[in-house]
Order: C-alpha cells, then structure tokens, then sequence
C-alpha cells in the first residue's frame, strides 16, 4: 500500500485568503481536467501535465532535491513509499520497468534488463525472461538471472527485510512453502535460473497482472555477496546509472554517476545530471519558500506545494507549477462492525448528506485537492469512469441531497439521525479539515458526528485493527489510496477482497465480504485479455459502489513545483502523477 502524506499546511492568515482567491479563479476557469486554459499554458503552467517540459538531451550538471522526510528504506526491497520507489531507478534496474513517458503513455511496460517482454507459456503460469548482454553491476561484472532470483528471494526473509510489498512472494508460494535465501540459500525451486541469461517463473496459478509485480523495485536484482542484508539500504549495490557516493540518514544524500553503467543498455533512463542530491530539514514550513527561492530544484516527496506556498507560486511564479492528477483517492470508509453502518440505508444517508463541496475545499479545492469524488477507482486504472457517479455526488456542484439522505434515514430505523465517530490521523491537517466539514454537512440531516483525532504513526493498530475499531465505534474512517501498480488489484485488492480483512494491519476498513466481489478478482487474476480485465474492473468498482461502503472525496490533484533549472520533465501515471524523477535534466 502505499499512502501519499502531505507535508504540514501553514497557518498564514494572508496567504490563505490569496489561496482562496486563487483557488476559486482556477475553478471558474474550468481547470478541472489535467490541462490549463489557454493563458495559463502560454504561462507555462501544466507544461508538464500530458507532455514533457522543457525537452533537452543535455547532459551534466547537479539536481537538487529538498525534503522533510527520508525512505522508509532505500533497499529495493524494503521501500514502499511511491517516491522512494521513483527515486530507486537512478541506482536500480528490473527485468522490465515503466514507459519513459507523459501521463497514461508510462502505464506501459518496457524491456529494461530483459532484452523483451516475457514469453508466457503453460496457460500464463510460466514467464521466461533474456537478459540483455551488456546490463552490469557498478564494479563492471555483468548482472546475471542468478541475481535477479536472488533479488526477488529476499521478498521471503520478512523477517529481516520488512517493510515492502510482496506480491511476488505471495503469488509464487501462496502456501508458504520457501523459507528465504537467508534460511534456504540454495533458493526456491519455483523461479529458475538455468544459465546466466536466462530466468524462468513457475507460478502454481496464473495471475495477469505479474509482470506489473517484476516492474516494482522489490523485484530488482541484489548480488548476493553485495548482500549486508538489515543494512543494505545505507548503500545499496548499484546497477542503474547512478550509484551511492554519500549517505546520511535524514540530512542527505548524494548520488554520483556509475561509470559502468552502459548507456545502450538503457533505453528507459536519460541519466542527464552528472549528480543527484537531497537534502534533508526538519522546518517543513521552510521547504516551499527553499523551493520558490531557487536553492532546490525539486520536492523529494513530489506532494505539492502548501497553501502559502500555492498562493505565492500561483501569483508570481506560475510557469514553475504542474497540476496533475494524482493516482490517489481520498475517502470516508464504514466499518459494518460499528453501528448503525451495519444497515446499507444509514451508509447511504452519510453519502447524500455530505457537502462534497465543501469537502473539497477543505482539502485544497480544485486545484490542491481534486475534482470531486464520484466512485472508488483512481482515473488512471484501467476499468475507471470519472462519469459513474451512483450517487449524484459531483452533482449541483457537491451540494448535499437532504432530501434523498432523509429518505434512506428513515429506511434503517434512525429517522431523527444518529451519532458517530470520525477517526481522523492527528499528524495529516488536510484529513483532519476534510472531517470536520464533514462533521458540518451531516448536521444538516440529524447525525452528529464527533471528530476523534488519533495517533497516525500508530494507523496499523489503531484503525487497522477492526476489534480496536468496533470497541471505540469508528463509524467513519477517513484514509486515502493509491494504486501499488495500475490495475484494479494492485489497487482493490487489499481494499475490497475479503481474504484481506486482517486483525492487525487491516485496510478493509469497510470490512467487506461479498462473495461476488472475491470471485471478480480471481476472474481478474485469471483474464489475460486487457479488454476483459478492464470490464472486471469496472464491475468491482461499481459492486463496491452499491454496497455504499465508501464516500470517495476527491480524485486527489496537486500543484508541484519545478525549477527553471530543470528540463525535460512530465508528471508519469506509473508513479501516480509524480514527476518522472529518472528522465529530469538539468540546465
């Protein structure tokens, strides 16, 4: 999973009422959709939304990154936050990797360490990759399959390596049956290296979306005695363009060119900056005003700018800000275990009554925050339809349906409404302003809703655990979502598939168990064809509709800072809107 944080708002009361004048001109101009106006792109504004800004070859020079936070790990097989997981292709390389391109066009995969895209046998349970001749490690010896299996056996050693994603470990041995390299060495028997070049996967089912899983970071090679296994990611073994010179944990980083790296290998990365360096500070109120000043040419996180800082990009710098479409969708879940969401009526009461409006000027408006939710499958998923909206959600510009929310009221037995909790992050503003509004609108139908702040560093116990829910009564949980790779599992799964529902580290918050749903992600798993699999999608999505278990906020959008520095910039759907960090240059 990955979550998207935003960095802490600052409560200037001057820029906030620029933010607000501004924000309200954006929407009047129709700035809804990925593009600007006219004026704004003569400006230069979302040059590099659908289109690559400033397009240079040039190579040399440094770029500069700021940030307030580090990974949660620089090993390819621990990282799990989507930045981190862009910022990896400077040092790391997968058999095939995400398109070098604008918007939907990077969704497609490309050969990157394979000299093509898998040969798939055996009824799709049987992957065989080539590696390319000239792919090598930053000391010059050749990368081989044995590495690339090596790499992907350390998804098993949870143990030791926690913290990322394992769907390869779970779709190659469902059952558990493979220890790790660190308690098996002589490896698993389901991924075969028969000579250096060649690699073969042997999947006990078939699952359509594998090779979205081996484009991840977590299925980057590792050689096995560059392993220093918890301490890999101080200074992971590079076999991208890049390798690590320095290190220090929450201060900087400096990345260094590998003069081994052979750049006709490489058709993905540009490799354009002889250097890459970020910086670390601890003032998240001085990270925009660093960004705007010129000392940095890019934010780590890539989550937009805060409110002063839109309010002063906006007026006097617009040709330095993108206003991209997010792969993330911020909602309200409703537990079934807490009362009365148990009744699909009173679920969908909260839905009609709530101001989307308001909700999402609450989280930035338009530009900031996002056109207004209408469904639960981020734009840039196959099978999504911004235009489904069951509920009439985005309609009459948000505005609530008393009427209709009255009515369904009355239908679960709470006529004069009911009283609930809203379990909020206490360390993310935005989620917490989003509550209160709408706290505010479901006034207007009866329901009193109290806004409960807790712990976000504790998510996983708190609201991730359902009995901790049940016994405090979360009725509303507010989260966000964004897609591990774009396709309806790599999106839902964890969400909306029952087998999902954990004790502990839970996400299907809404605590969903419907048979049709769980059979629409094993048709999905089992479809090759994209046409079908988009169809399945569409049918999960609009199932978890009807069972009203979620009101969708906003479709998230940002306005993200570029420098004049850099060149050859485009924000990328395979990194969620994020700017594709591998293919910047600078001037």
């Amino acid at each position: 999973m990955r979550f998207l944080r935003t960095p802490t708002r600052r409560r200037a009361a001057a820029s906030a009422v620029v933010v607000a004048a501004l924000l309200s001109t954006a929407a009047c101009g129709g700035d809804g959709g990925d593009g600007g106006g006219a004026d704004s792109e003569a400006a230069g504004r979302n040059a590099g939304v659908g289109k690559v800004a400033n397009p240079s070859d040039k190579k040399g020079g440094t770029l500069e990154f700021i940030g307030t936070q580090d990974a949660d790990s620089w090993d390819t097989t621990r990282g799990y936050y989507g930045f981190v997981w862009n910022f990896m292709r400077y040092y790391t390389r997968q058999l095939i990797t995400p398109a070098a391109a604008p918007g939907e066009k990077g969704l497609d995969l490309k050969p990157d360490l394979a000299k093509g895209l898998a040969e798939v046998t055996n009824e799709g349970k049987t992957y065989t990759y080539e590696l390319k001749d000239d792919v090598t490690w930053q000391d010059g010896k050749p990368v081989t399959s044995m590495d690339v299996k090596y790499g992907i056996e350390r998804q098993w050693a949870q143990g030791v390596l926690p913290g990322g994603p394992v769907y390869i470990k779970d779709t190659l041995d469902p059952d558990g049956e493979y220890e790790g390299p660190y308690k098996e060495p002589d490896g698993f028997d389901r991924i075969e290296t028969p000579d250096p070049k060649t690699i073969v996967f042997n999947l006990p089912k078939a699952n359509s979306d594998f090779e979205e899983m081996l484009a991840m970071p977590s299925a980057s090679p590792v050689r096995k005695d560059k392993d220093t296994k918890s301490k890999y990611g101080q200074n992971p073994f590079s076999n991208g363009p890049y390798k690590f010179k320095t290190y220090e944990p929450n201060k900087s980083l400096v990345l260094v060119r590998n003069d081994k790296w052979v750049r006709s290998s490489d058709t993905v990365r540009k490799a354009l900056p002889d250097k890459v360096t970020v910086d670390l500070i601890s003032n998240a109120n001085e990270l925009d005003k660093r960004l705007i000043a010129g000392d940095y040419d890019l934010h780590l996180k890539n989550t937009g700018l805060s409110p002063a800082g839109r309010a002063t990009a906006l007026q006097d710098h617009e040709g330095n800000v993108d206003n991209p479409t997010m792969g993330y969708i911020r909602y309200a879940a409703f537990p079934q275990s807490v009362k009365p969401f148990d009744d699909i009526h009173c679920r969908k009461a909260v839905l009609y009554g709530a101001d989307h409006k308001s909700i999402q000027t609450a989280r930035g408006g338009p530009v900031a925050g996002g056109d207004i939710g209408t469904n639960m499958l981020p734009p840039m998923v196959p099978g999504s339809d911004k235009s489904y909206d069951p509920y009439g959600l985005a309609k009459n510009d948000g505005a609530p349906n008393v009427k209709k929310a009255k009515e369904e009221l009355k239908k679960c037995g709470k006529p004069n409404g009911f009283k609930t909790k809203i379990a909020v992050r206490n360390n993310e503003p935005v989620e917490v302003a989003s509550a209160e509004a709408l706290q505010e609108s479901l006034r207007q139908i009866g329901v009193t809703a109290s806004v409960v702040p807790y712990d976000g560093a504790q998510t996983s116990g708190i609201i991730g655990n359902p009995d901790v829910v049940k016994n405090k009564g979360y009725g509303i949980i507010i989260m966000g979502w964004g897609p591990d790779f774009n396709t309806v599992q790599g999106y839902g799964k964890p969400l909306w598939d029952s087998q999902f529902i954990l004790e502990n580290g839970n996400n299907n918050f809404a605590l969903i168990d419907e048979p049709e749903i769980d059979q629409a992600f094993e048709d999905f798993i089992d479809t090759q064809d994209e046409a079908e699999k988009a169809k399945i999608a569409e049918t999960v999505n609009h199932k978890v509709m009807e069972g009203a278990y979620y009101l969708p906020f906003t479709f998230e959008k940002i306005l993200v800072w570029r420098s004049d520095r850099v060149t050859n910039v485009y924000s990328s759907y395979a990194y969620s809107g994020q700017y594709d960090f591998a293919s910047i240059g600078v001037k």
